[in-house]
């Protein structure tokens, strides 16, 4: 019933930016942790970069002062700006969320990923 839709990936030269977006829609009571995570060819799926439902953030560290997290709790969505990108930033971009949908249910939400791809 709860889906995270991505959008905002595609095709970047290195050095260019990009801003990827996550929207949650469906029936839940709210959203807690909210995170991007990134799985490049043949690597595992990696934290990127979460923000709590405060506004606290943490960074993987490849990505820190290069990329930032946001979001906005009114439109239930998560923002990744993506600036000074780089050919090994390319992976496909999973959208992560814990939602309780009911007050102690909670479920952990990934969306079905948004491909970035980086060109040198």
């Amino acid at each position: 019933q709860v889906q995270l839709v991505e959008s905002g990936g595609g095709p970047v030269q290195a050095g260019g930016s990009l801003r990827l977006s996550c929207a949650a829609s469906g029936s839940f009571v709210s959203i807690d942790a909210m995170g991007w995570y990134r799985q490049a060819p043949g690597k595992q799926r990696d934290l990127v970069a979460s923000i709590t439902i405060g506004g606290g953030t943490n960074y993987a560290d490849p990505v820190k002062g290069r990329f930032t997290i946001s979001r906005d709790n009114a439109k239930n969505t998560v923002y990744l700006q993506m600036n000074s990108l780089k050919p090994e930033d390319t992976a496909v971009y999973y959208c992560n969320a814990d939602v309780y949908v009911r007050v102690y249910r909670r479920l952990e939400l990934w969306g079905e990923g948004t491909l970035v791809t980086v060109s040198s």
